[in-house]
């Protein structure tokens, strides 16, 4: 593809980043064949191919209105397209300079600002989320039916096995699932202590920054970055440990571009370049120990919901899958089964009509086949998908964990 960029936008780091994606892109529209929000549609706009031009024209100088940012603003970052695109375009990091811009140019309502903000002040911050979350519970018999839906009932830890192994790991624990799922990391440190591996926690680690990110507010997502960097180096360093481990897949996301982030901060990039190498999901731990150990006497049938940030994000299509079936687990078919289920972050409460939708699909095709329970491997799409599931949706590791 041809540009011609501002020089103000041409000169700048994003802007050589967004120059060079641009132009790997052919137009050839494969893109849009698997794109959720033109399947819904039909628009041209609300498809990557569509989205791109509108990218294109703010950076070349283009006027452009509230239309170009809802169109936006719709898309769910999935990265589908990514996958499917023979041209590797990263279309994610595009579209994340286009918001940014298209933010900076056009601006939002008044509304849609002091929504995005409540939730930047509300989700990052693991103490805020599980008092109102606590609340929630509480007064949730009182709450109108689309906010009840939505509070989750409180899941007990369980035990977390003292260190004790020889091998360490630290884990991230994250902002919104200590509170949603807190049995979700004690059953991952349960079940990687059965392997020889003890799983620990850094102190002053917490929100991987995707939020913020993705809230339009890059230098804030920078703060919440370096701030676990700090905090796992030592451990990193000097206490051995081999992996920073995320049983979210949107959070394993984001930390494999903590180098993208801080590719302009001298002081940092080579530290987040190595915490970037050094992050797995729990899945790419495991498939490499001894797990047929962990499978029970009888595997239950379940349906699989791979999210998409492990799938396009991660690249981990498939690795879950071998696992449970090498445990003797049954997995039952799913059509669709690479599309998004809707939650995407917060895009569930910012574009609630389109994430219903999708949700609505997704859960036709996961029960179809009369599964025992939902699997997934992203706190995000588990919490979406409960809210209207008829059988339990957990994460996958739970499945080891009961065997």
């Amino acid at each position: 593809m041809q540009t011609r960029l501002l020089d103000s936008v041409r000169q700048t780091s994003a802007g050589k980043i967004a120059e060079s994606i641009l132009r790997k892109c052919v137009h050839c529209g494969f893109c849009n064949a698997t794109c959720p929000t033109y399947q819904l549609s039909g628009d041209e706009n609300e498809g990557p191919r569509g989205r791109i031009y509108l990218i294109k024209q703010l950076l070349e100088g283009q006027s452009a209105g509230k239309n170009t940012l809802q169109h936006l603003d719709r898309c769910l970052l999935c990265r589908n397209c990514e996958t499917t695109c023979p041209s590797g375009v990263e279309y994610g990091k595009l579209l994340d300079i286009g918001r940014h811009i298209a933010e900076q140019q056009i601006g939002r309502d008044s509304k849609d600002k002091s929504l995005r903000k409540r939730l930047r002040k509300y989700l990052p911050k693991p103490g805020l989320f599980g008092f109102g979350l606590s609340v929630g519970r509480t007064l949730k018999p009182l709450l109108p039916d689309r906010i009840a839906g939505k509070v989750t009932e409180q899941r007990p830890a369980g035990n977390w096995p003292a260190p004790r192994h020889d091998r360490k790991m630290l884990v991230l624990d994250g902002c919104v699932q200590p509170s949603l799922s807190p049995d979700i990391n004690a059953a991952t440190a349960r079940v990687l202590d059965k392997l020889g591996i003890s799983l620990i926690k850094a102190q002053g680690a917490g929100c991987c920054g995707a939020v913020s990110q993705h809230l339009g507010a890059p230098d804030e997502a920078i703060t919440f970055i370096k701030r676990n960097i700090d905090a796992w180096w030592p451990y990193l360093t000097t206490s051995g440990a081999e992996a920073i481990i995320t049983t979210a897949s949107g959070c394993g996301a984001m930390i494999k571009d903590y180098k993208h982030y801080l590719r302009d901060d001298p002081e940092y990039f080579i530290k987040a370049e190595r915490i970037s190498h050094l992050n797995r999901d729990i899945a790419e731990i495991i498939s490499k120990e001894k797990y047929q150990q962990l499978a029970p006497a009888k595997g239950a049938r379940v349906a699989w919901h791979p999210p998409c940030s492990l799938q396009h994000g991660l690249k981990l299509g498939g690795v879950v899958e071998n696992i449970l079936l090498d445990c003797g687990f049954v997995l039952v078919p799913v059509e669709e089964e690479h599309t998004c289920c809707g939650s995407a972050g917060t895009y569930s409460i910012l574009q609630p009509d389109i994430a219903q939708q999708l949700r609505t699909n997704k859960l036709a095709n996961l029960t179809r086949h009369a599964p025992e329970c939902i699997v997934t491997a992203n706190i995000g799409c588990q919490t979406h998908l409960q809210e209207n599931s008829p059988i339990p949706v957990k994460h996958w590791i739970h499945l080891l964990d009961q065997a």
